[in-house]
């Protein structure tokens, strides 16, 4: 009687940072790799581990593309450490869901091919909203005439009591974004976020707007720090 064994399936894991710095001291790739290892354990074997250095909202991907292409040849399963580290581009994500590589996310096992699609029509449509809030913003200041770039020198002519209202307005929303936001800050930190541009690319990686929209840059981060002295 001939006894069959099951082969272990197939994997590529795929680890990803934001920034050089943080794949040069491998912070924030070692937690990757531990989360995928512990995950496969003896059950899985591992063909290939990739890692790169790129943002989740840009299109190219070299490592993401590579492991694809090993996924395929080699008939594996996509392992990541989490979700979010997978892509927040739109095109990206669509381009995974018709290579047909079946994909696993160690902090979401249940997500599928259905969950990437969702991921890609939300970027989309968080994009066009954005452009589309530009074009609004943009149409507004310009049926008012006001220049649409640089200083307005128009701002202050009718200074009062409402200005000063609405600036208490915008202290206090800054205040309650500035310490919504401060999980997330000491999160990029324990990562390896140190210098403000690392961790305006992690905020930016998670999908987080700057307060006035668009991306974070590090004066904005360092904006956000100041804040925290107010709010704690």
């Amino acid at each position: 009687m001939n006894v069959q064994v099951n082969p272990k399936r197939r994997c590529v894991a795929l680890y990803r940072v934001s920034t050089d710095k943080q794949g040069r001291s491998g912070l924030g790739l070692e937690a990757q790799r531990e989360a995928v290892m512990r995950f496969i354990g003896d059950d899985w074997l591992l063909i290939e581990e990739v890692t790169e250095v790129a943002s989740g909202r840009g299109q190219i991907r070299p490592g993401l593309e590579r492991a694809v292409e090993v996924c395929k040849a080699h008939n594996a399963v996509l392992v990541i450490a989490r979700l979010c580290r997978l892509s927040r581009d739109p095109h990206t994500l669509f381009g995974l869901q018709r290579s047909g590589v079946e994909f696993l996310a160690v902090d979401m096992p249940g997500a599928s091919e259905f969950t990437v699609g969702v991921m890609a029509l939300v970027a989309r449509e968080e994009a066009r909203q954005a452009a589309d809030r530009t074009r609004q913003a943009l149409a507004a200041r310009k049926a008012r005439g006001m220049p649409l770039g640089g200083n307005n020198p128009r701002i202050g002519e009718h200074a009062g009591v409402g200005a000063v209202a609405s600036a208490e307005v915008r202290t206090a929303r800054s205040r309650q974004r500035a310490e919504a936001l401060k999980p997330v800050v000491e999160a990029l930190r324990q990562e390896g976020a140190i210098s403000l541009a690392e961790i305006a690319a992690g905020l930016n990686d998670r999908g987080l707007s700057a307060p006035r929209g668009g991306a974070w840059r590090a004066q904005g981060v360092r904006d956000l720090l100041l804040r925290y002295e107010e709010v704690t």
